[in-house]
């Protein structure tokens, strides 16, 4: 089963994935892609977000069939971050580098069985300082809601949104992949 975590900055991926891998080992951990990034500038801007939007499609793609795989984050997470800078009126390549992305997308999310997406609530409080870019953290919450609703996008990937506390979303998590493996 393939899964792929997604979510804006401090929505709770990391700490769900690493929840996750504690009770089901036999899934591989792919890590944030920005981690796998060499010299990443402290302010990411739409090259970053693209260059992160390729690497997390590659590694889809270099999936074997049957693979057991969670990834912490998907080009669908980078694409809502090209849009929201765009909205956002940041770094000017957004909006060439979105359409540039999307076909990467679509090809990668062929490979997806479930996509999690952990939408900001404000019953899911995440404590975040000013300096997460809370403007760019609402944004591309938002962005990534609107395009996992793009079928053509997600492809035929199951598309679940998984919120409350860090138990319940373990839970619900857990009870995804069980339901799949059955």
């Amino acid at each position: 089963m393939r899964i792929v975590i997604s979510g804006t900055h401090a929505s709770g991926k990391s700490t769900l994935i690493a929840d996750f891998a504690s009770r089901r080992p036999e899934f591989e951990v792919f890590p944030d892609p920005y981690e796998l990034l060499d010299d990443a500038p402290a302010e990411p801007d739409a090259g970053v977000m693209f260059a992160q939007l390729q690497l997390s499609a590659a590694r889809l793609l270099d999936l074997p069939p049957g693979a057991n795989v969670v990834a912490e984050r998907g080009p669908l997470d980078f694409l809502a971050y090209l849009e929201a800078l765009d909205a956002l009126g940041r770094p000017t390549r957004s909006s060439e580098l979105f359409r540039r992305g999307v076909a990467a997308t679509i090809e990668a999310m062929q490979h997806v069985d479930l996509l999690v997406l952990l939408p900001l609530t404000a019953s899911d409080r995440i404590e975040v300082s000013e300096e997460e870019d809370l403007e760019l953290r609402t944004a591309m919450n938002e962005a990534l809601l609107e395009l996992a609703d793009d079928t053509d996008l997600v492809g035929a990937a199951r598309v679940v949104e998984v919120t409350g506390s860090p138990q319940a979303r373990l839970a619900r998590l857990v009870q995804l992949s069980e339901q799949h493996l059955a």
